[in-house]
């Protein structure tokens, strides 16, 4: 019992002495003018930080030995918390130089007259030191050894960078270190707005990090809390009402996970940088949490192993705004832990516009051209629509808002299916094509790879204007933007487009209009796609199943559309404008365009084949006089077994005929005006021409016209 007197003598009268040394200013001289040179802020590890463009922070990365640990500069933490730090850990904090002497003579007058240690007069620049150099042992020595790095501290760093170091390295139990880690993890968000009772907790918290962590002592760290409540109402920073509300707040009772806002795009910073210890992306944080929600929820209604993804892309400089994967990147049954983003998977029928787009800048159609919609081929190949129906004649818009297959391909004949693939290509989104292929007629119905980005970056060109912009994810100080590439159409045909794909139907429960979308669906119906813009934005999603496993009956319409329009809901309240009708753009009927514009090309397709029919006489466009009760002639070459004429769509009774692939009908028309004259074949190949009949009082006006020089 004497020895353990002595020695609390000794070490008090230790402390008293050394704190008298200090005050003589002797022992600083020195350490000043030796100034060694004390660790910069930037050498002390921290946690890899993923940042949104407003430097939120999307995600952060544990240390290697899984430590949590945010760097933290005092403008990132609210200011009552630093107030309450300085007032209740080291009060002559920026009028000291690392020591206070007033603070170790008092400490060692409370154990002389106490017997126990009551405050052990560390200043907050000792506190940094001995995190900087943790060492386990108690002793004059080691006190010492601290006090001198904490002068060393003081004249080599400002006392805000100090501060900066004790933000970061503060304790506050199990892996947690630094404020910003725990207010994260005890109070899911930044520090930098802190209620009184959420700021005395995380000053307390230091003192005994193990036994007051409040997700395993509750009760301990509310007493703490307590504690440091009752200080501050001595020093009458907040009044009675203020401490007396603080102290009745709940104690959080477990910790909440770290964000993970942005996973895969995260994940791909820091591969891509791993040197780098922030990064900043483009990245719109609120958006990105609005999408991810979206998607948590759709996902509960999807099958088991079905996944969805999600891209949105700035318009105006290809900024990737938002990318979503899947739900929980631990869901090992929707393969969680894969960016789907970037997968490769066939488009089904999202490519068209782009086959629609060349069409009207080639000026070989334009939306309001006339265009079939019949059985052809090319070839071998066949295609077919999706629901294995026609509509005969409709105008491109039409085609393309009901995503017909037989006109997408007869235009992607016309404009060339590589040249598509290079136009696609040079503008930076590149066609995924099976090793030694090349582009053919069925890339326009998906018979190619794409990824859900190149996708959006894609669409984001149409919306403006056809000029689209290599995507840019970093927005990191020194990152140049990827700049524009090359045309992917003209501005008419961009406008063409868009205003075309303004007027597809809504999904059900939608309102039309709001956007300019188009779907799509992959062979075997693995794939479901919707894409969308407005004037400002553009959004992509895919549903499917990661493994490339088909889900009967999902298509992009029922699967995908109704996801694209809930995103644009949840992000703005009224979709941005679409671009203006540009100079040179012809806004009008059919009827009113040049007459090259008017049908597109009756005979494509299938007049490359010598199977299908071909109407020989009368020719496309003929205007004919009959007489009173005249028959016409139809010469019909070429077809495969019997034939069948329609007369604007009504099967007709003919006389006539003919040997196999060279026959002559007679046919009577109705009346005067306008018909249409069909035949198809048993294959269902068919040849189509427009005529215009003329009776005997509208020949003779006509001649009569012609003498009198009208």
């Amino acid at each position: 019992m004497r020895c353990a007197v002595r020695r609390r003598l000794a070490r008090g009268a230790g402390i008293a002495l050394l704190g008298g040394i200090l005050l003589s200013g002797g022992t600083y001289a020195w350490v000043v003018g030796v100034r060694a040179a004390a660790p910069p802020v930037a050498s002390i590890a921290t946690s890899v930080e993923v940042l949104d463009r407003e430097w939120r922070l999307l995600r952060p990365f544990a240390l290697p030995d899984g430590r949590w640990r945010l760097a933290a500069m005092p403008g990132d933490v609210d200011r009552r918390y630093l107030d309450m730090l300085v007032a209740y850990e080291d009060r002559r904090f920026y009028q000291h130089v690392g020591v206070d002497p007033l603070a170790l003579i008092r400490a060692a007058g409370q154990m002389l007259l106490g017997g126990r240690i009551v405050s052990g007069g560390s200043t907050l620049t000792m506190q940094v030191a001995r995190l900087m150099e943790p060492r386990a042992e108690r002793s004059l020595a080691a006190k010492w050894r601290q006090m001198k790095r904490a002068i060393e501290l003081e004249a080599r760093l400002s006392k805000r960078e100090i501060l900066a170091l004790y933000l970061a390295l503060a304790p506050f139990g199990g892996n947690i270190e630094g404020v910003r880690a725990a207010s994260l993890a005890y109070f899911g968000k930044e520090p930098r707005r802190l209620t009184l009772a959420e700021a005395a907790l995380l000053v307390a918290l230091p003192q005994a990090p193990e036994a007051r962590r409040p997700d395993r002592n509750p009760a301990g760290a509310e007493r703490a809390r307590a504690q440091v409540l009752a200080r501050l109402e001595e020093t009458g920073l907040y009044g009675a009402a203020e401490i007396a509300f603080a102290q009745r707040a709940p104690i959080p009772a477990q910790r909440q996970a770290m964000p993970m806002l942005a996973a895969h795009a995260a994940e791909a910073a820091r591969a891509e940088r791993p040197a780098q210890a922030r990064h900043r992306l483009a990245i719109d944080a609120p958006a990105q949490a609005r999408l991810k929600e979206l998607a948590g929820e759709r996902l509960r209604t999807l099958g088991p192993k079905v996944s969805l993804a999600l891209v949105m892309v700035d318009n105006a400089s290809g900024e990737v705004l938002a990318r979503v994967s899947g739900g929980d990147p631990l869901d090992a049954g929707r393969a969680g832990a894969v960016d789907l983003t970037h997968a490769i998977r066939s488009p089904g029928s999202t490519l068209k516009p782009f086959i629609y787009g060349l069409a009207f800048e080639d000026g070989v159609a334009h939306p309001d051209t006339l265009i079939e919609d019949r059985p052809v081929r090319f070839g071998a190949y066949r295609p077919r629509n999706f629901d294995r129906d026609y509509q005969g004649t409709v105008p491109v818009r039409q085609a393309l808002q009901l995503s017909l297959n037989v006109p997408a391909v007869v235009l992607l004949e016309a404009v060339g299916p590589q040249r598509l693939a290079a136009r696609l290509g040079s503008a930076g989104f590149g066609l995924h094509l099976p090793a030694g292929e090349v582009a053919g007629l069925a890339v326009g119905l998906g018979g190619v790879g794409m990824s859900l980005e190149a996708l959006a970056g894609l669409y984001a060109g149409v919306a403006n204007g056809g000029a689209p912009h290599h995507l840019r994810a970093r927005l990191d100080e020194g990152v140049t933007g990827a700049g524009e590439a090359p045309r992917l159409m003209s501005e008419v045909a961009a406008w063409y487009l868009a205003d075309a794909l303004a007027g597809t139907p809504a999904p059900k429960n939608e309102r039309a209009g709001r956007i300019a979308f188009k779907t799509g669906t992959s062979y075997g119906y693995r794939d479901a796609w919707a894409v969308g813009f407005d004037g400002r934005r553009t959004i992509a999603v895919w549903v499917g199943r990661p493994d490339g496993q088909p889900v009967p009956g999902m298509i992009g319409r029922e699967a995908a559309a109704p996801i694209l329009f809930e995103a644009f809901s949840r992000l703005v309240s009224q979709p941005a404008p679409l671009r203006a009708a540009p100079r040179g753009a012809i806004v009008a009927r059919n009827a009113e365009l040049p007459p090259p514009l008017r049908h597109f090309g009756r005979n494509a397709g299938q007049l490359a084949s010598a199977e299908g029919p071909r109407i020989a006489f009368p020719p496309d466009g003929a205007s004919l006089e009959r007489g009173e009760g005249e028959a016409l002639p139809l010469k019909v070459n070429g077809g495969s077994g019997g034939l069948t004429v329609l007369i604007d769509g009504v099967p007709a009774v003919l006389a006539g005929g003919g040997p196999a692939g060279a026959a002559t009908y007679f046919w009577q028309p109705a009346g005067s005006g306008f018909v249409r004259l069909t035949v198809m074949d048993a294959v269902g190949a068919s040849d189509s021409v427009v005529l215009r009949i003329r009776g005997p009082e509208e020949a003779s006006s006509l001649s009569a016209g012609r003498l009198s020089g009208r």
